[in-house]
């Protein structure tokens, strides 16, 4: 069971409250555009270049396929969309101008020519592109808030406020209106009422765990408000609530140590285009729930062309190329980070592992090494370079970059945990077993119940045939804690496969499968248990889909021979060696993202996992973000808990103190 690489990717989302998690950094595959001699096979060529995240090829062939049909609206509107969505946002204007009167298209083209009319601040002709005659609650919030900010660009502040508080829509409008009406007030030099406004946005925690990032957003912007009043106390209470709703981002621990030292504290939005750029970015934090990278990606560019050195924006387009597999253009987005920007050692940090998804090692470690040397007291950039040198199987070096780092750390803490666990994995990789169990055991004292360690500490022992209950009971326990979790699920079953209980494997590897059902290697692992089983057959048919999965090519020769003559008769008593040693399955850790959350999670800071209980009563001021982070250890698993409680009726606004809700993983 291959540690995957994901348990070492640096993911941003649990630092910066974004959504959007990292996935592996490939190269795209781009071919260059050829001339194509007819409308269809041009048309074809630019559909198919899309569908490969090409949208440069997409372009090039949009355009060949508009010069046999230049009025083609469909077209333009696909050009449009692929040139906004490829950042060249100016090329994108004359096909806005030509689209701006097509009603199923001017959602996106007048759009396009009121950012266009923002950044020339040219804001009553904003106002004409913002309205439209086909509008969606999506559409209609967009428009409408940011007519509020072009009317604040005006001096006319109260009139914008005016439109905001008209803007009638679904619940989930609230919190967004709120944060810029109170966002429009400061800009328009109305502070009192600004801070009216502010304080009853973050005291609206239901509509915060909704869109936690705007909500993060709002207490950030809140707080840098207090502070350039001179209520230096209250501003970091508001960046308390902040570290309580969602901890560990690293903005708020940025703005507050300004707070304390007392330095300059600029407002987190200064003017209209700011503003417009600002709504874009909040809903596309909110909308990015997976699968919808395509559309939050056009936003973000809408939003960047507004502010092109926005570091949050950069960051969230980054994340969305790593999604889209795209590590060139993650690279290039990293880079433009501005120096100044508290996420700039972060987008370092990833910038670099993106190197090292691209097998660009040696780039990436020089990279690493001058981070570390740069700020050696930071764990995350030694986390970072043991977790390229472990990519590259060169477990001596990465040992030897954790001793460094545990040498630095005067009195860990919980957020440590990650340094013992990876150096722990770095020492059973070279066979160095005595050094690598204390770590995981102060792993474990740092970080209790930490699931990733209570599986990887508990397969080690039953793969040694040492321990073998307590090691069971560990695996369990980790189950329990991430019940979603393909991989820790897969080190169960394989644990039972180990000591013989092979219709307890077949149990759990096929509940592994259903949840990763493309990976090969837990396909592979569910063959082995069926034909233990006696369901050779099943075995089989699971082996060939893991083949044809294309494994890595150690599993791929196992697989081969596997079916070409099934597994070896067992001895007469099975033991826990029976079978060929594999490594634990190390889960990739939920952002949170990551994730999900997607299979990536920094490793550097997470909550202290508690065992989850069957039923949780609200206390006042609660969030379900903020119970999901609190028991659940994840505040993104919010949404696990509108799923089982059909009284919330999958709205969080209906969570109310003293409620019993039902809790995932019981």
């Amino acid at each position: 069971m291959r540690q995957r690489r994901a348990i070492w990717l640096l993911g941003l989302a649990a630092l910066t409250g974004f959504t959007a998690l990292t996935q592996p950094g490939y190269a795209k595959q781009v071919n260059e555009p050829v001339e194509i001699s007819s409308f269809s096979g041009a048309y074809l060529a630019a559909r198919i270049a899309e569908a490969d995240d090409d949208l440069d090829g997409a372009i090039a062939y949009y355009k060949q396929a508009l010069a046999f049909d230049p009025e083609d609206t469909s077209l333009q509107q696909s050009l449009m969309l692929a040139l906004i969505s490829e950042g060249r946002f100016d090329e994108s204007l004359p096909y806005a101008e030509m689209l701006k009167t097509v009603p199923d298209v001017e959602r996106f083209s007048r759009l396009a020519l009121a950012v266009d009319g923002f950044r020339k601040k040219d804001y009553d002709g904003a106002q004409k592109w913002l309205k439209l005659a086909l509008e969606s609650d999506l559409d209609r919030l967009i428009t409408g808030i940011m007519t509020g900010w072009a009317m604040q660009g005006e001096g006319k502040t109260a009139e914008g406020q005016q439109v905001l508080e008209k803007l009638e829509g679904p619940e989930w409008y609230d919190l967004f209106k709120s944060y810029h009406s109170a966002l429009i007030a400061e800009a328009g030099g109305q502070g009192e009422k600004a801070g009216k406004i502010f304080r009853a946005t973050i005291e609206n925690l239901s509509a915060g765990s909704a869109a936690p990032e705007t909500w993060m957003r709002a207490a950030e912007a809140y707080a840098g408000f207090l502070a350039r009043s001179g209520k230096k106390a209250e501003a970091i209470a508001v960046l308390d609530k902040a570290e309580e709703f969602a901890p560990g981002k690293l903005p708020i621990a940025v703005l507050r140590e300004k707070v304390i030292k007392g330095e300059k504290v600029v407002p987190l939005v200064g003017d209209a285009s700011a503003g417009a750029a600002e709504i874009l970015l909040n809903l596309s934090t909110a909308l990015n729930r997976g699968g919808g990278e395509p559309f939050v990606r056009l936003y973000l560019q809408y939003a960047l062309a507004l502010e092109p050195d926005n570091d949050e924006l950069l960051v969230q387009l980054a994340a969305i190329a790593e999604q889209q597999q795209d590590g060139e253009e993650a690279i290039a987005l990293y880079r433009r980070v501005p120096a100044t920007s508290p996420l700039k050692r972060l987008s370092e940090l990833q910038l670099a592992l993106n190197l090292a998804d691209l097998k660009r090692h040696d780039e990436a470690i020089a990279h690493l090494k001058g981070l570390v040397a740069d700020n050696p007291d930071d764990m995350r950039g030694y986390l970072a370079l043991g977790g390229v040198y472990a990519a590259t199987e060169n477990y001596r070096a990465a040992a030897d970059i954790y001793d460094k780092a545990v040498a630095v750390l005067k009195t860990p803490t919980n957020a440590n945990w990650n340094v013992y666990y990876q150096r722990g994995i770095a020492y059973e990789r070279l066979k160095e077993w005595p050094k690598a169990e204390p770590n995981f055991r102060e792993a474990l004292k740092l970080f209790p119940n930490q699931p990733q360690v209570l599986n990887y500490l508990g397969y080690s022992w039953v793969d040694m045939n040492t321990n073998l209950e307590e090691g069971l009971g560990m695996i369990k326990q980790a189950a329990d804690l991430r019940p979603s979790d393909g991989y820790i699920i897969d080190s169960l079953g394989w644990a039972y496969y180990r000591l013989g209980r092979f219709d307890d494997a077949v149990r759990e590897l096929e509940r592994a499968v259903s949840l990763k059902p493309d990976d090969p290697v837990l396909n592979d692992h569910l063959g082995d248990a069926y034909w233990r089983a006696g369901r050779k057959l099943e075995a089989t048919f699971q082996w060939s889909h893991a083949r044809d999965m294309k494994p890595e090519p150690n599993v791929l020769a196992d697989v081969e021979k596997k079916l070409a003559s099934g597994l070896p008769p067992l001895p007469e008593k099975p033991t826990a060696l029976e079978a060929p040693v594999k490594a634990p399955v190390v889960p990739a850790t939920p952002a949170p993202d990551s994730q999900k959350k997607s299979e990536a999670e920094t490793p550097a800071v997470e909550p202290v996992a508690q065992a989850i209980p069957a039923a949780y009563k609200v206390q006042r001021g609660q969030s379900l973000w903020s119970i999901a982070n609190e028991v659940l250890g994840d505040g993104d698993r919010y949404r696990e808990i509108l799923d089982i409680n059909p009284q919330l009726r999958g709205d969080p606004g209906r969570l109310a103190p003293g409620q019993e809700l039902r809790l995932p993983g019981n």
